[in-house]
Order: structure tokens, then C-alpha cells, then sequence
């Protein structure tokens, strides 16, 4: 099979209309850090890439209009992300999850957009943009609509976008002023930093030390990020109690098996991990700064 066309649009617009021309048969390509991956392997055979490389205007960091969160443009990068003073003050979750991707390479070339359209379960941002409660904005022949994450990825490397879409931004709102925040990752290999738990967590405590807000968002583990409202909702007015969340996390989800863990492994480090995650988040929460190390494995 010959090479496929790369074609180079300059606008969101171009681009939709290249890939409805082939009908499914073309790729998007953003960074590339997956998309060569997966050319180099032959797991696909475009007939088309269709690069996003010239469409300037998907570079913007901005606040949104009404100041309570950012948008990030999907080809602005993980190091980008990681790095922004804007992001860093409204939802340092989301931009500490961007800083510990891969290394500095991948980080420097792999994209916002890219990565959740790609769907890969063992990725560290979907997490912690779940947790965010992040809306992707997406372009398609029918016009723009708004997809929150949670509803985007739908499994393994699958999501709700049709053949034909484009990811234009993420929004992201801004945590609240009281909140404390934490993403970890543990790694069960060394030969690799991709993630075989990761866990963003999102902590508000009442005057009296009580919990009045929790979010945890599980990664890495099942197909696609998991959060539980009821469980999140159930800690709410009482005293924060990361091992007794961890251990009702651990419960609740059905972990997948791969080369990084079993299902009875893996589920051992959600109820490890959500605890340390929670327990971090908690301090940044009473300390009102970021100041917890990252654990990583």
C-alpha cells in the first residue's frame, strides 16, 4: 500500500472538510508522539494525514469570558500546559498531570487535543481533566458542539468524536480559591514511565476540618478514567478519611490486566494511591500551596 497524502490545512475549517473528503479513511495528526507510534507499526493505513501543524490559532492559552477558567488550545503542548502561569493559578491539578508525561521530548511534541483524542487508558492528563470536570470544544461538518471529558472518552482509544472532528480547545475551569489538589502516578516498570495507577484528587475542608468538596479521578486503570459521585458525595460533612476512600475505590472499580499489572495488583495500588493522593491534597488544601512532592515509582 503506497505512503498515505499528508495535507497541511491552515484553519480548523480546511481541516474538518479534508477529513469528511475521505470518509473515514484519514488521520488526524497533532504532535505525532502516538500517531508515528502507530504508523511506524502498521497498525493503521491511512489513506490521508491531515496535519494541524499550520493552524496557528489552536496554539492560544486564554482565560474564558467570564474568568473563572482556561482554555487551552489543542496543539498547545504538555510542557506548554505544564509551564502556563494562567493554568498553574486557576487548576494546578490539570497542569501538574501535563509535567510528569513521558519525559521531556514527548512533552515538548505531544498535544492537549491530541491526547484525549487518542484515548490511550495509560495516559496521565484524562485523569486529572476529569477530575477538572474539563469540557473539550470540537469541530465537525455540522458545526461546533462542547463535550465534557467525562462523556469524550469512551474506552479503549475510543471517544464520541465522529470521523470528521476536530478537538479546537479544552476548557478547563478554575478550582476554587480553597481547594488543594494533587495528581501521582505510580509506575510498576522502569523501563517506561507510562502510568499503571494514576489519581487526581481535589480536596475542600469546612472551618472545623470537615469535608465540604472531594473529587477523585481514577486513571489508568480501566478503559477510561473513573470517577464515583456517590462515594465522592458520601465523604461530604464528615471528617476526610483518604485510607477509608481508598479502600472504597479500591472496592468499587474492576481494574484491567497488562504488562504493568494484574487486576488484583492493580487494585491494591488504587486503594494505595487514592489514599496518598487524597492525603497530599489535603495538605496543599491547610497549607494553601503547592508543596508536596510528587511520589513517583
Amino acid at each position: 500500500m503506497s505512503a498515505p497524502v499528508v495535507l497541511f490545512p491552515t484553519t480548523v475549517a480546511e481541516a474538518v472538510e479534508m477529513l469528511d473528503g475521505y470518509d473515514g479513511e484519514a488521520k488526524l495528526i497533532a504532535g505525532g508522539t502516538a500517531m508515528s507510534l502507530l504508523l511506524q507499526y502498521r497498525l493503521i493505513r491511512p489513506a490521508a494525514l491531515v496535519s494541524l501543524q499550520r493552524v496557528a490559532d489552536l496554539r492560544a492559552v486564554r482565560r474564558t469570558e467570564d474568568g473563572r477558567g482556561v482554555r487551552l488550545g489543542a496543539l498547545v503542548t504538555h510542557a506548554e500546559a505544564a509551564e502556563n502561569a494562567m493554568l498553574v493559578s486557576a487548576a494546578p491539578l490539570v497542569a501538574e498531570s501535563f509535567s510528569v508525561v513521558g519525559n521531556p521530548q514527548v512533552r515538548t511534541a505531544a498535544t492537549v487535543g491530541g491526547v484525549l483524542a487518542e484515548a490511550d487508558y495509560a495516559s496521565d492528563p484524562p485523569a486529572a481533566l476529569r477530575a477538572a470536570d474539563a469540557v473539550a470544544t470540537v469541530e465537525g461538518p455540522t458545526g461546533r458542539r462542547c463535550i465534557p471529558v467525562a462523556d469524550l472518552l469512551l474506552g479503549f482509544y475510543e471517544t464520541a468524536l465522529s470521523p470528521a472532528e476536530v478537538i479546537v480547545e479544552v476548557i478547563v475551569p478554575s478550582l476554587p480559591p480553597d481547594a488543594g489538589s494533587a495528581y501521582l502516578k505510580y509506575s510498576s516498570r522502569s523501563s517506561e514511565d507510562r502510568p499503571c495507577v494514576g489519581v487526581a484528587a481535589v480536596v475542600r475542608q469546612t472551618q472545623d476540618g470537615r469535608c465540604a468538596e472531594v473529587r477523585i479521578a481514577v486513571g489508568a486503570t480501566t478503559a477510561a478514567p473513573v470517577r464515583l459521585p456517590a462515594l465522592e458525595a458520601s465523604a461530604v460533612g464528615l471528617p476526610l478519611d483518604p485510607a477509608a476512600l481508598g479502600g472504597s475505590y479500591a472496592e468499587a472499580v474492576k481494574p484491567l490486566e497488562d504488562a504493568r499489572g494484574s487486576s488484583w495488583y492493580r487494585r491494591e495500588m488504587v486503594r494505595v494511591w487514592v489514599e496518598r493522593a487524597l492525603t497530599a491534597a489535603r495538605l496543599r488544601c491547610r497549607d494553601g500551596a503547592p508543596e508536596v512532592p510528587l511520589r513517583r515509582v
